[in-house]
């Protein structure tokens, strides 16, 4: 299970090979309700986000910029939540433990889909700029190459950001404790339990946070600042109305995702707390993710209509 560590064999520590992870609440009780509360969260999740790519795909009508963007998305849900939750349901109903391999894998694949879900959201907050702003130049400023260029930088971006922290990640030497103070393999809990110097990643962690979430948050905020005084402008209560409607969910979503995010990545890794900070990361890896589809869907009438159509077709 553990090897000797060779920086700190005078001092009898021992070099992690896997990690054990803490988890929720240890009441089997609560132990049952919170892995049918998961179990229904990934349920609702991946189905929700498959009907969606399927809908979209399946649709002529709704291969436009928005749904394009919307498709990444929610590929980008499955592969969270497809990343943090089944291991999540393994652990409340069998062993706690985890590979030191196995959490830097499930590391790098949450952190990729984090940093791709942040960067979409711009693409999406331009997109919606575009289409109310400047309608007149809509196919031009948002055409297939271009929205193809801008999905590919989100992921090449996304990418190479986790890699980054994954790459500093293995660079540091395990041997203090092998217990995750959370529910998963994330930065901030994993920074504490190094005997290596930290200060890189705890610098490289909050130059992205403030570039990614911070960075994106205020390209959303303005470019819904433009919308809604483009908004004020229309004349008709009925083209007020759809307007609003097509960018408050948008607005919803990135309002609780940015902020979740934020708070716990512009922190240093020595103020994360158990109790407060893995409510939080359920937000951004489990609620999100699960309420994406029901708010894009619920409130958009032409994905509605076609989910009706596979359905009936079912």
């Amino acid at each position: 299970m553990d090897q000797q560590c060779p920086h700190s064999a005078g001092l009898n520590q021992t070099l992690v090979t896997e990690f054990l992870i803490l988890g929720f609440s240890q009441s089997p009780s609560l132990q049952m309700l919170l892995f049918s509360a998961f179990f229904c969260l990934y349920t609702a999740a991946l189905s929700g986000n498959l009907l969606i790519v399927v809908a979209i795909s399946a649709s002529p009508a709704l291969h436009t910029p928005m749904y394009f963007f919307l498709v990444n998305l929610a590929l980008v849900d499955i592969l969270c939540t497809s990343t943090i939750l089944p291991k999540l349901l393994g652990i409340m109903v069998a062993r706690r433990t985890i590979s030191y391999g196995g959490c830097m894998a499930q590391l790098f694949f949450f952190t990729w889909s984090m940093g791709a879900e942040l960067l979409l959201f711009s693409a999406m907050a331009y997109d919606r700029y575009v289409a109310i702003c400047r309608p007149l130049h809509y196919s031009a400023l948002m055409g297939p190459p271009i929205c193809a260029f801008l999905a590919g930088v989100v992921w090449a971006i996304s990418l190479t950001n986790t890699s980054v922290h994954t790459g500093l990640m293995l660079r540091l030497t395990f041997c203090r404790s092998n217990v995750v103070e959370h529910f998963f393999c994330e930065i901030p809990p994993l920074l504490k339990l190094s005997c290596s110097p930290t200060h890189l990643n705890e610098a490289m962690a909050f130059a992205a946070d403030v570039f990614l979430a911070v960075g994106n948050f205020s390209v959303t905020v303005l470019s819904y600042g433009f919308i809604v005084a483009s908004i004020l402008r229309i004349r008709s209560a009925e083209g007020k109305r759809r307007a609003f409607s097509t960018c408050s969910s948008h607005l919803l979503v990135v309002s609780m995702y940015y902020s979740t995010v934020i708070y716990t990545y512009i922190r240093p890794a020595s103020s994360y707390t158990l109790n407060k900070d893995r409510v939080v990361s359920v937000i951004y890896t489990s609620v999100a993710p699960t309420l994406n589809p029901l708010i894009y869907t619920l409130r958009n009438r032409d994905v509605k209509v076609m989910l009706r159509r596979l359905l009936s077709c079912s």
